[in-house]
Order: structure tokens, then C-alpha cells, then sequence
């Protein structure tokens, strides 16, 4: 069984390499009117940068999974705005890709928690299209749209989770086919939980990514051990290994919010039920401390009996 490990947009320790910086509406609005587009560009253009250094950094450090800030083109989806981010950029989108594609990393993004298909009102669907598209045409331009994964929530409850669920089969008809292909849905830690999120996955043809610590906060009748081989099963047309979140609770007060690291003790019971079925698989790690709460997980585990490392970010046990 082989595990990689991977984190999230910002790579710490690099020294100002935010890839998700950004500005207002209010203050683009208050800019005169020749300065605007610079102002994104410039933005843009920052963000792309700092994402080519983190993603030369994962090269160094052998990490082959990592998930793109959503947040790289400012405004890029405000009504009133609505700019061109590839075309002045193709090359630097094209280098971002050349790295993926060399370097064999997997790509992701997550669009926000507004992303939805479960909304009564016809503009939040339009508005989720919106969102997914923006993030679909990111990866285009990167040439990674066959392997990079955007990955939701279902959403909402609405008050009446089965007739929300159905409004979120209609609603998704209205996303493109060559988007809902790299789409994944992910249970959450308070109203879809792994049950009806999975068997959402298994209506729509969509692979779910487990998140182990929405698991833990939003629990099932049964134990996780009873689903796991359907989960893995979502991702079996799609050819991919299949991926999960990991990360563990700030405290006992803040239960659902994500620590500075991923407590070794809370997730290994995880790893043992994964070690059963002897699966494959890739980890993002959500805690507050990015790759350096990423590699401090790898070590641990690799110091686990019967465990070997392979790579700075990869694991056989």
C-alpha cells in the first residue's frame, strides 16, 4: 500500500510566496478606470509567480500532490468586472503546467463553501457555474484539465434534506459535461454526511473524497470501515487513485476547526482501516501549517512499525 501526502496553496517558510493575494471591489471601484486592469495583471501576475515557486519547491521536496489557491486571479468571477486572466498570461499558465506534467504532480482546487448546487435561487446555481468554470478554465490553460480535480460540497439542507438532494441533481444539469468530469464532492462536518454524500457520488458518477475529520464531527450509523470500499469504488471509471483530507480538530471547543498540525493519534485509526483494505492512496493534509504540518505527518507515520519511506512525501506500508 503507497501513500502520498500532499498540502494546500501556500508553501510556509518561502518567503513572501502567497499565491492567493488580491484586492477589493471597493477598492478596484475607487481606482481610476486606466488603472484597473493593471491593477489585476499586476495582481495575476504576482500569484502566478509564487505558485511557479512553490510548485519548484513540491519538485525538491518530491511532493506530488498539491491544491492551487482559488484565489490566484482577483475578481476573476465579480459580475461587474469579468476580465480576460488567460490570454495575457498564456505562457506563465503553460509553465505552471509544464512543472505539473514533468514532475507527475496531481492538481486540485476547492472552490469556496458558496459553491453550490442546492440552492432554491436560480442566480446561486448560476453563480456556482460560474465559479466551476473559472476554476475548469484555470486548469485548461495549465493543460491539466484531464487530471486536476475541483472539488465541492453538496451544500446546504434547506430544511428538507431529501428534496434539497433531488434540487441538487437538477441543478447540476446545469454544469458542463467536460467540467462535472473533473468534479469530485466531499462529505462536511455538519450536514451531508459520508452516507449521503456517497450516495450522491454514486447517482451523479462523481468519485468523493473523504474527509475523515468532517467524518468524525458528523458521524454515520454505521462505522466508516462499512463505506470505504464504496468510496474507493467512485473512483475506479476515472482511473485515479483515490483521495482523502486529512487533518484533525483545533480543540475540543473549536472541534470542526482544522489545528496547526495533524495529530498523528487522531488519524491512525484511519491508516489501520486503510491498511486493511491494502489501498492506494493520496492524502491532502487541511492544517493551518500547510507542508510543514505535511511533513511532519510523513515522519511520524514512517516512524510506525512495518512502514517505509520512499520519498520525502511518500510512504509504503
Amino acid at each position: 500500500m503507497r501513500i502520498r501526502f500532499g498540502y494546500v496553496a501556500n508553501a510556509l517558510g518561502l518567503w513572501d510566496a502567497s499565491p492567493s493575494k488580491t484586492i477589493t471591489f471597493k477598492r478596484y471601484s475607487n481606482l481610476p478606470k486606466q488603472e484597473r486592469l493593471e491593477q489585476l495583471q499586476s495582481i495575476t501576475a504576482q500569484n502566478l509567480h509564487h505558485t511557479k515557486r512553490i510548485l519548484n519547491y513540491n519538485m525538491a521536496h518530491e511532493i506530488k500532490l498539491y491544491r492551487f489557491s482559488s484565489s490566484l486571479v482577483p475578481l476573476a468571477t465579480h459580475p461587474e468586472v469579468m476580465w480576460d486572466f488567460i490570454t495575457p498570461f498564456k505562457k506563465e499558465w503553460e509553465e505552471l503546467g509544464q512543472l505539473l506534467h514533468i514532475h507527475k504532480m496531481r492538481p486540485s482546487f476547492h472552490p469556496n463553501q458558496f459553491t453550490l448546487f442546492t440552492s432554491p435561487k436560480e442566480q446561486v446555481t448560476m453563480n456556482a457555474v460560474k465559479d466551476m468554470e473559472y476554476h475548469y478554465k484555470m486548469l485548461k490553460a495549465m493543460n491539466a484539465h484531464k487530471k486536476g480535480i475541483i472539488n465541492i460540497h453538496i451544500g446546504g439542507a434547506y430544511g428538507d434534506k431529501v428534496k434539497t438532494l433531488t434540487r441538487f441533481h437538477q441543478n447540476l444539469k446545469q454544469l458542463p459535461g467536460e467540467i462535472k468530469k473533473q468534479m469530485t464532492l466531499e462529505n462536511d462536518d455538519k450536514t451531508y454526511n459520508v452516507e449521503e454524500t456517497l450516495v450522491t457520488c454514486e447517482k451523479e458518477g462523481i468519485p468523493m473524497i473523504l474527509d475523515y475529520h468532517h467524518h468524525i464531527a458528523n458521524k454515520t450509523k454505521e462505522e466508516l470501515s462499512h463505506y470505504l470500499p464504496r468510496i474507493f469504488k467512485t473512483w475506479e471509471a476515472y482511473n485515479m487513485v483515490p483521495k482523502v483530507h486529512l487533518s484533525s480538530p483545533k480543540s475540543e471547543q473549536a472541534y470542526r476547526s482544522h489545528a496547526d498540525f495533524v495529530s498523528l493519534e487522531f488519524v491512525l485509526p484511519f491508516f489501520k482501516m486503510i491498511k486493511e483494505l491494502n489501498q492506494d492512496l493520496d492524502v491532502m493534509i487541511e492544517a493551518k501549517q500547510k507542508n510543514l504540518a505535511m511533513h511532519k505527518l510523513v515522519e511520524e507515520v514512517a516512524s510506525i512499525r512495518g512502514v517505509k519511506r520512499i520519498s520525502s512525501s511518500t510512504v509504503e506500508w
